[in-house]
């Protein structure tokens, strides 16, 4: 498998970019305790986003992995998780804010200390999404990548410390043209108190051609529905 391109995602660092579709893109935790905040978005009409609550209902599930797809809010795949040693990638517990790292980690600003300074989830994606003429109002909820939160019966959520080992790998196929946006800052529920600086690698490759016979096609029947949505949408935008 040739490499088409790689990128050191350091921490608090952020990245924005449009990735054509039939890629693979392979994000790989350089220590234990990794979290990557991530945003998608159909590169051709960003008004279509990932949705949580249709990719979880969808798939009958809290948690993403290995076979999982995330949907866009027009039931088309956006990307699909074709390889995963984690096991558990959490979608409900959101991103940082400049007061929750404020008051967990200590106030820091950049006038300060310059790129030593301790960034936010939400101050970085505001960042990227600028730049990419959107704006905070269409900031939705994230998939964080190598991090584990669940509910006990009660309802209360839990993060569980060590879910993520040092080399953990996990690897999305874009099933669309897609702006993905990154944010490699901790998980808001994460109760470490010194701020988690953990390295993640991203690669990106090109993938095989996505066909019937594909386990993220047959994951579940939903799955194979929003998977011919998005071949639809592209036979039709591309016919001549």
């Amino acid at each position: 498998m040739e490499k088409i391109w790689s990128k050191l995602l350091t921490p608090g660092g952020k990245w924005s970019s449009i990735i054509g579709r039939g890629k693979l893109v392979r994000f790989t935790a350089l220590d234990e305790g990794a979290n990557v905040s991530l945003l998608l978005y159909n590169a051709k009409d960003m008004s279509e986003r990932y949705n949580m609550p249709d990719t979880l209902k969808a798939q009958h599930t809290v948690y993403l992995t290995k076979g999982n797809v995330l949907m866009s809010d027009n039931g088309r795949v956006l990307a699909s998780i074709v390889e995963d040693s984690v096991g558990w990638h959490d979608t409900i517990s959101g991103y940082t804010t400049r007061e929750m790292t404020d008051a967990k980690y200590g106030a820091t600003t950049y006038q300060q200390l310059r790129n030593d300074w301790l960034r936010s989830g939400e101050e970085n994606f505001a960042m990227e999404l600028v730049r990419n003429g959107l704006s905070l109002r269409d900031l939705v909820p994230v998939v964080n990548l190598f991090s584990k939160v669940y509910c006990d019966d009660r309802g209360d959520m839990h993060f569980v410390v060590g879910h993520c080992q040092k080399g953990a790998t996990v690897t999305l196929r874009t099933e669309m043209d897609v702006l993905l946006v990154l944010s490699n800052t901790p998980n808001p529920l994460d109760p470490r108190t010194p701020y988690p600086s953990v390295p993640v690698t991203m690669e990106v490759f090109n993938a095989v051609p996505t066909n019937l016979d594909d386990y993220c096609v047959n994951f579940c029947p939903e799955n194979r529905r929003a998977f011919e949505n998005t071949w639809e949408y592209y036979q039709l935008i591309n016919c001549n």
